[in-house]
């Protein structure tokens, strides 16, 4: 799906630039261009960007050594 219509950024390119470390809105939009025009694509951009992220760094499960 497109996000950005002016820059064509999709939410797959979102989604890359998230797993390839991008962290903030600004950032996102210096590496793909997305909001760099009219900036209706941010809201969603940003919403993509920090469920990339939030579900990029779920913990994982400490588990028990063996004794």
């Amino acid at each position: 799906m497109y996000v950005c219509i002016c820059n064509g950024v999709t939410e797959r390119d979102i989604l890359q630039a998230a797993e390839a470390g991008c962290r903030s809105v600004p950032e996102l939009t210096m590496r793909t261009g997305a909001g760099a025009n009219c900036g209706s694509c941010l809201d969603m951009a940003s919403e993509l960007l920090e469920r990339a992220r939030a579900s990029r760094e779920l913990p994982l499960p400490v588990l028990q050594q063996a004794a």
